[in-house]
């Protein structure tokens, strides 16, 4: 019975002295089993070393284990366990149903129980409690005594919560802590131990009840080594500012053990009066190990060559220029990719960008850091599953659980049922339903076509297989369940949608792949789920439990576990965090991201216990976890054996900004180094080195796709006439050669001359694609607008996807088609627009609104309180719409003739034919809302009205630039088809109607009359007129002769002596033949540019409006005004009389 220390600095050697201690006691005739015991992280690396230093070892004596490891042998030789042993997720989801039953008496946590998380960090403080044999008594006790009316309070919540906890653990199952607990007194009957040499190493220190077991084993073994980190020059009492405090404690603590144990106390072994080992004679290495931390420091005055500072002005070029290092050691050096270890304190932040950026230089490498399970697939899946009933088969939930890739349906057909959703506002009970029969198109007058029918159906198969095993599921949910029955349910459900053949198929693929991190991943996934829910069924299975409570239960238990991973390869770069850092090879060290607040850690005192709790706590005699302070100070050792731990280079690095752009400070380590090396070798990368010779591009050409990008930047400076060496041409000649990159080369070059334009598309594929000679005048405009954005839109037919929402061109289609059914079962009923009452309105639009509304797809104006309140908003507005235009059409003498009535081939007036030059057809095709005409003696005149739901007037500018054709057209198609069949029609106006409920400011002295005129005011139909009074009048009966007066019905006003006034918007018939002559030979020189395959990317901007504002397509032109090929069209508004002018030039 004895214990020796094994002290020594940084690398001097103390494993190794372990090791080969170990390898030479093998080889004695002894059998007592020699054993190195190291902290869990570090068993597998400790179990490689070892196996390297014996060569043989004929009696098996030795071992390498952990204090877990180490419970196992000593249970299963003595027994005692017969209880469950409950992980810590069990913990967890034991402490919910605890705190479940004591939620009521709590005072200070009463509200924080509820929280996110509250979970786990009470978790963590029972931990630390059993960690130091505190029982929920002595927390009772001590509460009492306290002088601290909150510490007071906190204390007594704990340990309700914590005894409520123990009194459930204790009916049948053991918290893996309190194994450790009695570990040492079931030690005293293991006779494994017997003379057993004990070495134990990499500790830094030891919770109470490790010190329990480890002198236990001081009774059991002949001899306990323990390695600690210690300088003996300095003075060896515990000071907590000191660098070397924890380890210092820790010896004066097993001291005092040996002493109350009478354990004699071997002399201990120094490895400090030798040459550093680790080192192996690196003066600047050496010379940083022994100064660091001293005071008074020396100075290394040569410049260095092993210790470098480089400074980045992001995270991205640090981890960059990290790589392209690690690959000039590998390759020009000679070194292993196993001789380099890359440190941070922040892996979280580092760790996705350096595997990314590592894997694209070809490096190997192994991240050494957990993942939340949580995260997986397989546990999204379930979730979202248990989830679904009480999220209402909202859309996340659904769609969480189909894109977890689990389920057996493809991409495409998720995509088409998203779609579907989406566009239908499917959730709850209508994902229930037995048929879908949601329409896909949203022109309500059109029944849905074959392709249109055959899609519905397959989606509602879709549907089927995905809704099928989750009814079964829902329905054993209802009503009250056990927890154990909830969880045979799941099983059953991931049965039946054949989750473990999915699964192990996953993991055959990765494996095939070489992705043996995945594959190993999903099948620990699915030994968790199987953990969890045995650990359910074992702690409240027969309990009832709501389902809202379940979830809560089986997510915390998911939030504890961890996903393994194990290196891949033997030679590979290791990642690790600074705390967790293990590689006795490592030869060259990369600590980067050393920034201020970060490495150092600045410990936050933010726990359930804050830093005044564990100081009273202290003071009562309760030895808790040390406080912020203390952990921010032995934050100084994580420094030292980060220093200390590579043989032949360091190099620290940091950034200046975060990702986000944010300004990081370098730590004080920078500050420190450079203070005792003044000629440190310190590079700064925050800028681009304009000129690089060809030495210095040869020594960072690494591997194919970075220099793939670097190759692209120097032709860039080509382009841009920036002097680049002829280098580039070789490597350009390499990956012309190379059948990977020999077509993105090709590229790259032909990209010299890019311009942010597309060329034009070749006649023939421009007609296929358009697919006939039959053109919309909408689609006219379009194409005038943007010729790239018509062809994304009309030729790729790519569409925005439709979400379940009412938008303004819903509205729109909305609108027009009750505007139609109510023109139509006018001349049904035999009425004239003059003849009909405001009941007669309000009965019709009842009706039609009603009938339209069903076939809205997913009935959107019946979906919610909302939707059915704007329907009963546009029902009003349209009731008093139609009754502004039965006023307008009775205060005239225009009669309405046609509604929605269209042009084209076989329809009542023909397409309008228009000539191109090399002789070939187009027709022009489309609908008109309402066409007024006026029989006036020998001449007829006709009116075209347009409704739009939005304030629209005619510009003629627009009408110039091809921007605004419709009337127009609609207005020649009338006058065409008469010209053809024997008739004289003449045009009165063209004219938009806006669809409107206008509110009016009013008060109480306002009449009513006046209120109406206002109305009347405000939907005034808007356009250009015939300068005719006599037109006019005939559009407006009210307007007196013999006085001035403004038309409530049109845009004309007519002055005292009959003239037509100036504010009047219209034009005389020459300028009407001048108008349509334009906007045919615009049309025809639209049609020409769109089938000569012109889509280039040509934007028109006016000063309000561009036609950039509201495109849909923008991601995909990439337009931008700053590049020299783009630019818009500006349009600057002339005068009618100008663009009249310019008209008359061009036609003529």
């Amino acid at each position: 019975m004895s214990l020796r220390f094994i002290f020594g600095r940084g690398g001097s050697g103390k494993t190794t002295y372990c090791l080969e201690e170990i390898s030479k006691e093998v080889q004695s005739e002894e059998i007592s089993p020699i054993i190195l015991l190291v902290p869990e992280q570090y068993t597998f690396e400790s179990e490689k070393r070892l196996s390297k230093y014996i060569e043989k070892d004929p009696y098996l004596r030795s071992r390498v284990l952990s204090f877990k490891t180490l419970s196992n042998i000593v249970f299963s030789q003595v027994g005692g366990l017969t209880d469950i042993n409950i992980n810590s997720s069990g913990r967890s989801m034991m402490i919910y149903k605890a705190l479940e039953g004591v939620s009521e008496d709590l005072k200070i946590f009463s509200k924080a129980s509820t929280q996110p998380g509250f979970i786990g960090t009470i978790a963590d403080m029972i931990s630390e409690f059993k960690q130091y044999s505190i029982t929920p008594d002595a927390l009772e006790n001590v509460a009492g005594e306290l002088q601290s009316e909150t510490l007071k309070l906190k204390l007594q919540d704990i340990s309700k919560i914590y005894d409520s906890y123990e009194k459930i653990l204790h009916e049948n199952y053991v918290d893996s802590q309190d194994l450790l607990a009695s570990l040492a007194d079931k030690i005293e009957l293991c006779s494994y131990f017997n003379n057993a040499k004990i070495y134990i190493d990499e500790f830094t220190g030891f919770t109470p009840n490790q010190y329990k077991v480890i002198r236990s084993l001081l009774t059991k073994a002949s001899e306990v080594n323990i390695t600690l980190t210690l300088d003996n020059n300095l003075v060896k009492t515990y000071n907590k500012r000191d660098v070397f405090s924890r380890t210092k404690f820790t010896e004066e603590k097993l001291k005092k053990l040996c002493l109350e144990a009478g354990v004699k106390i071997k002399p201990e072994i120094s490895l400090n009066s030798k040459q550093i080992k680790r080192f192996n004679g690196n003066l600047e290495l050496e010379h940083l190990e022994s100064n660091y931390y001293s005071y008074p420091y020396k100075t290394y005055e040569e410049e260095t060559k092993s210790i470098c500072i480089k400074e980045f002005s992001n995270l991205y070029s640090e981890v960059e220029q990290i790589a392209k290092e690690i690959v000039f050691l590998v390759r020009e050096e000679g070194f292993r990719y196993k001789d380099i270890t890359v440190a941070t304190r922040d892996l979280n932040r580092y760790g996705f960008l350096v595997q990314s950026i590592f894997n694209e230089y070809e490096i190997p490498n192994f991240i050494d850091s957990k993942k939340e399970a949580k995260t997986n697939p397989i546990i999204v899946l379930i979730i979202s599953a248990l989830e679904m009933q009480s999220r209402k088969y909202n859309y996340e939930t659904m769609f969480r659980y189909l894109k977890s890739g689990l389920i057996g349906l493809s991409i495409e057909d998720i995509s088409l049922i998203e779609n579907y959703v989406l566009a239908n506002g499917i959730k709850g009970k209508k994902w229930f339903e037995e048929k879908w029969n949601y329409r896909l198109n949203h022109k309500l007058n059109d029944e849905e076509s074959e392709v249109e029918l055959e899609i519905i159906e397959k989606v509602n198969k879709i549907k089927d297989v995905i809704i099928n095993p989750i009814v079964k599921l829902q329905k054993k949910l209802k009503g009250r369940n056990k927890a154990k029955d909830i969880c045979r349910y799941i099983y059953e459900f991931l049965i039946d949608i054949d989750i473990p053949e999915t699964i192990k198929n996953m993991i055959d693929d990765f494996k095939s792949k070489n992705e043996i991190n995945l594959a190993n991943q999903y099948s620990q996934v699915w030994e968790i789920v199987v953990d969890i829910l045995d650990q359910i069924v074992e702690i409240m299975g027969e309990d009832f439990i709501s389902l809202d409570k379940f979830i809560k239960v089986i997510s915390i238990g998911f939030d504890e576990y961890e996903l393994a991973t194990v290196p891949p390869s033997l030679d590979q770069v290791l990642v690790s965090s600074v705390d967790r850092m293990k590689n006795p090879n490592t030869k060259h060290l990369y600590l980067m991201g050393t920034t201020d607040g970060i490495f150092p850690l600045i410990s936050k005192d933010d726990g359930i216990l804050n830093d005044k709790d564990r100081e009273n706590l202290g003071d009562s005699g309760i030895e808790v976890d040390i406080d912020s302070k203390t952990k921010t100070f032995e934050e100084q050792f994580l420094v030292y054996r980060a220093l200390t731990s590579t043989s032949q280079s360091l190099t620290v690095t940091y950034p200046i900004a975060d990702h986000e752009g944010k300004t990081l400070r370098p730590s004080v380590i920078i500050s420190r180094l450079k203070k005792i090396f003044p000629n440190i070798k310190n590079e700064s990368y925050l800028n681009d080195v304009e000129y690089k010779s060809n030495e210095e591009i040869a020594n960072n050409i690494t591997t194919k796709s970075p220099i793939f990008n670097e190759l692209i930047k120097s032709i860039k400076d080509y382009e841009e006439e920036k002097k680049i060496e002829d280098i580039w041409l070789d490597v350009y000649r390499f990956y012309i050669k190379d059948d990977e990159y020999h077509v993105r080369a090709k590229n790259i070059v032909e990209g010299l001359n890019y311009t942010n334009q597309v060329k034009k598309i070749e006649s023939d594929k421009i007609r296929e694609l358009y697919n006939n000679k039959l053109f919309s005048v909408s689609r006219l405009e379009k194409y005038a607008q943007c010729p790239f954005a018509y062809f994304i839109q009309y030729g790729l037919k790519a569409k925005e996807r439709k979400e379940f929402e009412f938008t303004p061109p819903d509205f729109g289609t909305f609108v027009h088609n009750i505007l139609d059914k109510f023109s139509k079962q006018l001349s049904k009923d035999n009425l004239d627009w003059r003849d009909i009452t405001d009941e007669y309105i309000s009965e019709k639009v009842e009706i039609i609104v009603e009938e339209l509304v069903s076939k809205i797809p997913g009935y959107i104006l019946e979906s919610s309180a909302r939707y059915k309140y704007l329907a009963y908003r546009l029902k009003n507005m349209l009731i008093s719409a139609i009754a502004i235009i039965s006023y307008q059409i009775r205060k005239g003498s225009f009669d309405p003739t046609d509604y929605e009535v269209k042009f084209g081939i076989n329809e009542k007036y023909p397409p309008i034919k228009i000539i191109l030059d090399n002789g070939e057809e187009i027709n022009l095709i489309g609908q008109i809302d309402r066409v007024d005409t006026l029989q006036e003696e020998n001449q007829k005149y006709i009116r075209i009205v347009d409704y739009k739901s939005g304030n629209k007037d005619i510009s003629l500018t627009d009408v110039y630039h091809g921007l605004q054709l419709q009337l127009l057209v609609y207005l020649d198609a009338i006058l065409e088809s008469s010209k053809h069949n024997g008739g004289d029609i003449n045009p009165a106006a063209i004219l938009y109607f806006k669809i409107d409920d206008p509110i009016i400011k009013t008060n109480e002295n306002k009449e009513d009359e006046s209120i109406k005129e206002e109305i009347l005011k405000k939907l005034k139909m808007k356009g250009l007129v015939l300068k005719d009074s006599n037109v006019i009048k005939k559009m407006d009966n009210t307007l007196p002769d013999g006085e001035k007066g403004t038309s409530l019905v049109v845009p004309a006003s007519i002055n005292k002596d009959g003239t037509i006034s100036k504010t009047t918007s219209g034009v005389n018939q020459e300028e009407f033949d001048i108008l349509r002559k334009y906007v045919k030979q615009t049309i025809k020189e639209l049609s020409e540019d769109m089938l000569d395959g012109d889509i280039s990317i040509s934007p028109y901007k006016t000063k309000e409006s561009s036609s950039c504002d509201f495109c849909s397509f923008s991601s995909i032109c990439q337009f931008d005004s700053t590049f020299k090929d783009n630019s818009y069209r500006i349009i600057n508004k002339k005068s009618q009389d100008e663009i009249i002018n310019k008209m008359k030039g061009d036609v003529e």
